[in-house]
């Protein structure tokens, strides 16, 4: 079984490419079951069917895997093939990492250590949800479980024994701090949060305690809308209405899960017409884009994406750097005890079948045993016979090793049956090849 996570995000990709892959919450679970059936399937001949599981932010798309070694570039080519575009683009601007460096992904993913925000929080959230989904389809195997579990036990550790949460500045808050830049004072703004989502619900949380003029939520089902509107002390109207209300608003920021974008170029056209140019502050937040992307060439419009904002999320300072190396080394200690038990993983089918030879030979002593005994044999000598039976039984394979070996290898063999059969044993042999023909052979 190995486990590989393969990924793009804010880092490798632009973002209208993530916006190819950027999946809502309904669409994990039939993805996840095309994935296994059209790359996990060929396995289920050998094996049980891939383990997988698919997280999906505005920063980020990644498809984790438990499965076969030579699942990686089936993978990439599927995923590839989803998002529209050839496996060696996709390969250009994604990451592949196997192994005890999924998990350090997997670990640096959950406690915020990868984000665009340093130590932001709303990832853990995500990826809980991501693996519930996951689970919910019937894709999520031991494997990825642990894998999980571990990364959110991690993620704790990290957030209670370090302060990396204490160097954050969410996406929502560099919003309103990027507002702050362009207007003198953020009590004369209308605001229109497009959207009623996580995100939107922090952003307007943020511009709320600045005290603007108003605040409107737009959203697709209007009871929906109505309820953050309440939260918030807003008015909600439905997204229909959106493009002859939008030029009553000076901010608006938009972060949905539609497909294709809400805000059109003549849509904010016509909107600034009516404003007589007074300048607009945008930003989507969305993955794919909520905002044409032509939008961003109007003069009057100041336009922002999730990637223009990382500009503000960034901090520094000894603090934070000794907070990140805190961290690391809380990740290092999870990712070598996840490696551990995912070796251990490797030799349960070897255990198992140990056990069955092991039963195997007892069963087939004991009938003999009895045998004798129902003939009358004397008990000492049946269970004399008994134990003599077993222990050639279980030393068979071991001198049959050492007698078809030779040279260093007969060595090296001689070492293993030392370690296996002689541990308790106060002193042990010493070794020597020359030497082991006529012990292996009396």
């Amino acid at each position: 079984m190995s486990v590989f996570a393969l990924g793009l995000n804010h880092t490798s990709a632009p973002l209208d490419l993530r916006g190819r892959f950027a999946f809502t919450l309904e669409q994990l679970a039939p993805t996840l079951l095309r994935f296994q059936d059209q790359v996990g399937a060929p396995q289920r001949r050998r094996t049980a069917a891939a383990e997988a599981a698919i997280l999906s932010t505005c920063n980020r798309t990644e498809l984790y895997v438990a499965g076969d070694a030579d699942m990686v570039r089936p993978a990439v080519d599927w995923l590839a093939q989803v998002g529209g575009v050839g496996s060696a683009t996709l390969m250009d601007h994604s990451y592949v990492v196997e192994g005890g460096d999924a998990a350090r992904h997997a670990f640096r993913v959950a406690s915020g250590l990868d984000s665009m925000v340093l130590g932001e929080p709303q990832i853990l959230g995500q990826l809980k949800q991501a693996v519930r989904e996951a689970d919910q389809a019937g894709t999520l195997g031991t494997t990825l479980h642990q894998l999980f579990q571990r990364s959110f036990s991690v993620a704790k550790e990290v957030r209670s024994s370090t302060e990396i949460g204490s160097h954050s500045i969410s996406m929502a808050a560099a919003s309103v701090r990027l507002a702050a830049q362009l207007f003198e004072n953020l009590a004369d703004l209308r605001v229109l949060l497009v959207g009623a989502g996580e995100m939107i619900e922090l952003v307007g949380t943020h511009f709320a305690a600045k005290g603007p003029k108003s605040i409107s939520v737009a959203n697709r089902t209007l009871e929906r809308g109505e309820k953050l509107a309440t939260h918030l002390g807003a008015e909600a109207f439905r997204l229909a209405d959106l493009p002859d209300r939008l030029h009553e608003f000076d901010a608006v920021i938009s972060c949905t899960a539609s497909s294709l974008p809400l805000i059109g170029l003549g849509a904010v056209e016509r909107a600034l017409k009516k404003r007589r140019h007074k300048p607009m502050f945008m930003v989507d937040l969305a993955v794919p884009r909520d905002i044409e992307q032509e939008v961003a060439q109007l003069d009057d419009v100041y336009l922002y994406t999730v990637d223009d904002l990382s500009k503000l999320v960034q901090t520094a300072g000894e603090k934070r750097q000794a907070a990140v190396q805190q961290a690391e080394a809380i990740i290092e200690t999870g990712v070598q005890s996840f490696v551990h038990w995912l070796g251990q993983r490797h030799t349960v089918p070897l255990i198992q079948a140990l056990h069955q030879q092991a039963d195997s030979w007892r069963q087939a002593e004991l009938q003999r045993a009895r045998k004798l005994l129902a003939k009358g044999e004397d008990i000492d000598s049946v269970l004399d016979a008994l134990a003599r039976g077993l222990t050639q039984k279980m030393l068979h394979g071991a001198m049959a090793e050492l007698n078809g070996s030779d040279g260093e290898q007969r060595l090296q063999m001689a070492q293993t049956v030392s370690r296996l059969f002689l541990r308790g044993s106060a002193k042990t042999p010493g070794l020597r090849a020359d030497a082991l023909g006529d012990e292996a052979d009396s």
